[in-house]
């Protein structure tokens, strides 16, 4: 388990993580989400001791990373896919590194297999892929067989199969009992993976829950309802205490409602449904809302047609 404990980082005025304190579970994915600015790679460096905090600590199983004998054998990370050196070939790579942590060179060929890299491994990481840097990352990170595995944005440049393949690789980690803390801006794919959330934003904590919980706090549910007969509908939703507005698509919005009651009603009242579905805010949306006053960069809405200048004009006579 990591547990941090009121974590601070200072680079002179700013202020990049504001007191953080949080533990991060075992045995399920934690997705770690905040905006551009927010301090995750911050906190992310300052939890292998690669920041000094300013003030606050952090402890793997108890202990600070320092004091760690062996540390691949008990956390393994990938936070940047090309700190590698280019002139090394994949197996070099993780043989220095199990070398240097007292792991069994046949572990070096069990993780290249594991990722799909065995095809490669004599070849120079200079010359990998954004796509394959992240599977030896991967491999670098799963190395020492530890108990607890930290991946900053793991399935940048992968293709869908690959992406699919780590979503499963997290799940069956975490299965094992294993602490699982992964960072990334994918919400889609975060929706997918994270079972446990930890939100932070200016370098604050602003969540820790369960992935249901945080969708639920920061959004709304609704019951889609279409019919042919809007004007009944209408007048049955009022009599019962509901309000139904338009969605702009033909169909109407119930906010907070009981679809199983809806469905009921209008059963009762003879009012032909053609859609009655309960709707629920994706985690995009949570996290917009939960984070917008936490957001360092505010862009304009983009036109959705840029008008024309003499520079654009220029450029195309150049070009």
């Amino acid at each position: 388990m990591i547990e941090v404990q009121d974590l601070t980082k200072r680079y002179g005025d700013k202020l990049a993580v504001d007191h953080l304190t949080f533990a991060i579970p075992t045995g399920v994915v934690t997705g770690f989400l905040g905006p551009n600015g927010a301090g995750k790679s911050t906190t992310m460096r300052m939890l292998l001791d690669l920041d000094r905090p300013t003030s606050g600590t952090v402890r793997i199983d108890g202990k600070h990373y320092g004091q760690l004998n062996e540390p691949l054998k008990y956390i393994g990370a990938l936070l940047e896919a090309k700190a590698v050196h280019p002139g090394r070939t994949a197996y070099n790579h993780l043989l220095w590194m199990a070398q240097s942590n007292r792991i069994p060179t046949r572990r070096v060929d069990e993780v290249l297999n594991l990722v799909g890299l065995h095809g490669v491994a004599k070849k120079r990481s200079g010359g990998f892929s954004l796509g394959m840097g992240q599977r030896l990352g991967i491999a670098a990170a799963l190395l020492g067989d530890p108990q607890i595995l930290m991946f900053d944005e793991p399935v940048n440049g992968l293709d869908p199969e690959g992406i699919l393949w780590v979503r499963n690789l997290m799940k069956a980690l975490a299965n094992e009992g294993r602490t699982v803390f992964v960072s990334s801006h994918l919400m889609s794919e975060m929706a997918l993976t994270a079972d446990h959330l930890i939100v932070i934003g200016q370098g604050k904590l602003l969540a820790d829950l369960s992935m249901n919980e945080f969708i639920d706090q920061n959004s709304h549910s609704f019951v889609r309802l279409r019919t042919p007969q809007p004007e009944q509908l209408l007048d049955m939703l009022t009599r019962n205490g509901m309000t139904a507005s338009m969605d702009g698509e033909g169909a109407w919005e119930v906010v907070d409602a009981d679809p199983a009651r809806i469905g009921d009603l209008a059963a009762a009242h003879g009012v032909t449904l053609h859609e009655l579905s309960p709707q629920r805010a994706s985690l995009e949306e949570a996290f917009m809302r939960m984070t917008a006053d936490s957001v360092e960069y505010h862009t304009e809405s983009v036109p959705q047609q840029a008008p024309t200048t003499a520079w654009g004009s220029d450029w195309k006579k150049e070009s």
